[in-house]
């Protein structure tokens, strides 16, 4: 598969799971790649949040099980053609052992429709942004202390989506003819059931 600037995205071998820990994923591929430094961070794909669904994501990002993974910019909204992503009040710190915090893990679930009275999903999506640029990272990358410093305009965060299994629209339906419908669809679907309930409800 060939991203959209002719770059390949390199799927893991068959056997293989990618399946790091959060210090893991901040020091090992997202700190590589702020600070454009060869490592491992080319196995997962540049995405752009805002053009791409969590259901349009297989295919493009990495996937290993259930997961998707991959680099977005860092942005101030979440906000899609048919949706948005909702982050959560809550902030989990990443820590590397006797090294301090070196990240932070922001979570966010993804609604159908606009703000804020979409519809909730079953996807959800674990943000990873690096906090610390002092001793804890130089930490384990010695070479780069005082040489190389972030761009403003290039700060990458890593993304973690997944749809969990829960009592949120899942978005999977087929109609009759056994084709796909969009989720849209699927919403509007959902709501007519609703419809129905209540007027049969109402003459019982």
């Amino acid at each position: 598969m060939e991203m959209e600037d002719g770059r390949s995205v390199n799927h893991l071998p068959p056997g293989f799971r990618f399946c790091p820990t959060d210090e893991e994923l901040v020091l090992h591929f997202l700190y590589p790649k702020s600070l454009r430094l060869p490592c491992y961070s080319n196995i997962i794909p540049e995405l752009d949040l805002h053009r791409l669904h969590p259901w349009e994501l297989d295919g493009k990002a990495l996937m290993s099980g259930k997961r998707y993974f991959f680099f977005s910019q860092k942005m101030e909204n979440r906000v899609l053609e048919n949706g948005y992503w909702k982050q959560l009040d809550m902030e989990e710190p990443i820590f590397s052992g006797g090294s301090g915090k070196v990240g932070v893990k922001k979570l966010f679930e993804f609604y159908i429709g606009g703000a804020p009275f979409g519809m909730k999903t079953n996807w959800v999506m674990q943000e990873y942004h690096l906090c610390n640029w002092g001793s804890a990272l130089s930490f384990h990358y010695p070479k780069t202390k005082g040489i190389r410093k972030l761009d403003s305009n290039y700060k990458w965060v890593l993304c973690k989506v997944e749809e969990h299994k829960g009592n949120a629209q899942s978005f999977n339906y087929s109609d009759e003819d056994g084709s796909e419908l969009s989720c849209l669809d699927e919403m509007f679907l959902s709501l007519d059931d609703d419809l129905d309930d209540i007027s049969s409800s109402h003459f019982l």
